[in-house]
């Protein structure tokens, strides 16, 4: 089939400043990126994912965030030309309202959105042969979402679609919302409901993101709200009930800080080495200035036992920067790069210093083990968020 796209042959990152999606050029063998263009999406950027064979990305934006109403809400296809730079293709479709995450099932024929507020759920588009998108998949049950979906997946066999409802923590009067695993059968990119993993009850469960093993079947887990990664194995895309191993993300587990979460979760591309990041921004006052309040801020790294899939923790990499939200992997599996959200203030040698939002870039060893390189600090003007990052090689 040929579709008109070209095939970009390097490798490129694209980091998402509130509407404003920009590429950077990645040399991997000098671990340095350079930035080049920028397109602006319909709205501020919430996730992207490229297609499984086609050079195209798929971007999700909302004039919304968490818990924040959205009137203008849109997944846009965006072409990927050689030299890495992005071009609309087709028309942007409309959401209903906010997508908190998104991705393409493995075929590359489906766009999957996952909601969370107003009201939970999912919704499907169609892709044409050229990449662009089609109209929306009519959907017969729009439950069975759960509290708080914060990802949306699909298996690898492409037959089944999960959530990940991450639940919500006790506050005040409010109980908490338990957590689970949710998955629907999929086909023609319809989903039923058919199965529930909601360890306890989903209480103490809060799961954020999942990603699957590239050979084995099993799927790791990072829990938001106990700083937890789980390993749940599968058959037939069936979860077990309860995972197979539970292991703490932070470096000092008796020392939790409020608003130390976990975060996204990675495997490396050769299924030796999972990678979370761990997360914190609470401030404190400081002579009349907010300032960071302590808190682990760094990527997590677990090697994996090639029998059973047992994670070991064998390092905790400082991003030197404040809450990292999405972090990725190249390609070739020889640089990880982390990218934080927003600047903030700390307190270093008496003195209140500025930590700018930045792309953190480490290279990946043999061992799987991170080494820093270098930071390159990103502009958040007026309030903006350095939302999503992600790496490609088409």
């Amino acid at each position: 089939m040929n579709t008109g796209i070209a095939v970009n042959t390097g490798t490129a990152l694209y980091s998402a400043v509130g509407e404003v999606l920009t590429h950077y050029e990645v040399d991997v063998e000098a671990a340095t990126l350079a930035r080049r263009a920028a397109v602006t999406l319909p709205a501020k950027v919430q996730y992207a994912w490229r297609h499984p064979s086609l050079a195209v990305l798929y971007v999700s934006s909302s004039d919304g965030g968490p818990r924040v109403p959205s009137s203008y809400n849109h997944v846009s296809a965006l072409a990927i030309r050689p030299d890495g730079s992005l071009r609309p293709l087709g028309e942007p479709q409309s959401l209903t309202r906010r997508a908190v995450h998104m991705c393409v099932d493995p075929t590359g024929r489906y766009v999957l959105n996952g909601h969370n507020y107003p009201a939970s759920g999912i919704t499907v588009h169609e892709i044409a042969d050229d990449g662009s998108l089609g109209p929306e998949v009519p959907q017969d049950d729009h439950s069975g979402c759960g509290i708080y979906p914060h990802q949306v997946m699909v298996f690898p066999s492409g037959h089944t679609a999960l959530v990940v409802d991450r639940g919500n923590k006790p506050d005040g009067a409010k109980p908490e919302d338990p957590g689970a695993l949710r998955t629907f059968e999929f086909t023609a990119g319809v989903l039923v409901p058919r199965q529930v993993v909601a360890p306890g009850g989903g209480y103490g469960f809060g799961p954020r993101h999942v990603d699957f093993h590239p050979s084995h079947p099993w799927m790791y887990v990072s829990d938001e709200r106990s700083n937890r990664l789980y390993m749940f194995r599968f058959t037939g895309d069936q979860l077990e009930e309860a995972s197979a191993y539970t292991r703490n993300t932070l470096a000092q587990p008796g020392n939790i800080r409020p608003r130390q979460i976990a975060g996204p979760i990675h495997l490396h591309p050769n299924g030796r080495i999972v990678y979370l990041a761990n997360r914190a921004d609470h401030s404190v006052e400081n002579q009349g200035a907010r300032v960071f309040g302590g808190g682990e801020n760094n990527i997590a790294v677990f090697a994996l036992d090639a029998r059973t899939g047992e994670p070991r923790l064998v390092q905790h990499a400082d991003t030197r920067s404040v809450h990292v939200r999405t972090f990725a992997c190249d390609p070739s599996g020889r640089l990880l790069v982390a990218a934080s959200i927003k600047p903030h203030a700390v307190l270093e040698a008496g003195r209140v210093e500025q930590v700018a939002a930045a792309l953190t870039v480490f290279r990946i060893q043999a061992d799987g083990r991170l080494q820093f390189v270098r930071t390159y600090d990103v502009d958040t003007p007026d309030g903006r968020l350095q939302y999503w990052m992600g790496m490609i090689r088409p």
